[in-house]
């Protein structure tokens, strides 16, 4: 944890990973923080049932952030956990998979640091690895890829300006987080750059729950096939030939048994 001079009125505040979804996967240390919090500040993303463990008068606030769609600003989101830890409270900032992983948990930090408050990271089950081994596709396999990368497949600025010669190649498996609005475009420029259209491709949605749907296909037939299947965010994408495993190795079926 970080050590400050400032005022022991001064409260902690604990940027927490909730994991992919299944609440199983949460770790025990963010089960105990968030059993002893004062205030949870919690996103659209977070493991289902999760807030259950919150003390009945722990103060809870969603700040949600579903794609591009945010409820509060980072900014104000970040001001919001000064303040709450100036005011002596134990805070907990409740992230989905791991707050180090397209979770904006540096951003956060950041502006703890500035402000002189006290912090700790607890990291959770990012939501590639939770995803790919709840739908039984191994992200680096001796016979498929010797590597794996995570992407995001929205930027900043709304783009998707990414390094494609780096991230087409074989023996790579490539993990896409908030792809799906941009999926033709993803799948375009990984066949412009090197991929075969046969190349194989998935996309896990609200992987590692009761709804979780898996679609595997190729980069020259995914998007139609995941716009024919109605399948939206949140969802991850996975590019590689370790996809064709999925058949073989899959052992979670959820209740509806969403793989196509």
């Amino acid at each position: 944890m970080m050590q400050t001079p400032s005022s022991p009125l001064v409260g902690t505040v604990y940027i927490v990973g909730s994991g992919p979804g299944d609440l199983d996967l949460l770790t025990l240390r963010a089960a105990r923080l968030i059993g002893e919090a004062d205030a949870i500040v919690y996103d659209h993303l977070i493991a289902e049932g999760v807030l259950e463990l919150a003390r009945a008068n722990a103060e809870k606030i969603y700040v949600g952030k579903k794609s591009s769609n945010h409820t509060v600003p980072q900014e104000q989101l970040n001001q919001l956990l000064v303040r709450l830890a100036l005011a002596g409270r134990k805070v907990v900032r409740l992230k989905g998979g791991d707050p180090f992983i397209f979770g904006r948990g540096g951003e956060e930090i950041e502006t703890l640091v500035e402000s002189g408050i006290p912090f700790e990271v607890v990291p959770g089950v990012t939501a590639a690895a939770g995803c790919a081994a709840y739908c039984g596709i191994p992200l680096t396999h001796r016979d498929h890829a010797q590597a794996v990368a995570f992407a995001t497949g929205h930027l900043k600025d709304g783009t998707i300006n990414l390094d494609w010669p780096a991230l087409a190649r074989p023996k790579l498996t490539v993990v896409f987080y908030m792809g799906v609005g941009g999926l033709a475009e993803i799948c375009r420029q990984m066949i412009a750059h090197g991929l075969p259209a046969s190349h194989p491709a998935a996309v896990v949605q609200h992987g590692t729950t009761r709804r979780q749907r898996v679609l595997t296909a190729d980069l020259g037939s995914l998007p139609a096939r995941v716009e024919a299947a109605g399948i939206g965010s949140p969802a991850l994408i996975i590019v590689g030939t370790v996809v064709r495993l999925h058949d073989k190795l899959a052992w979670f079926q959820p209740p509806s048994g969403n793989s196509t």
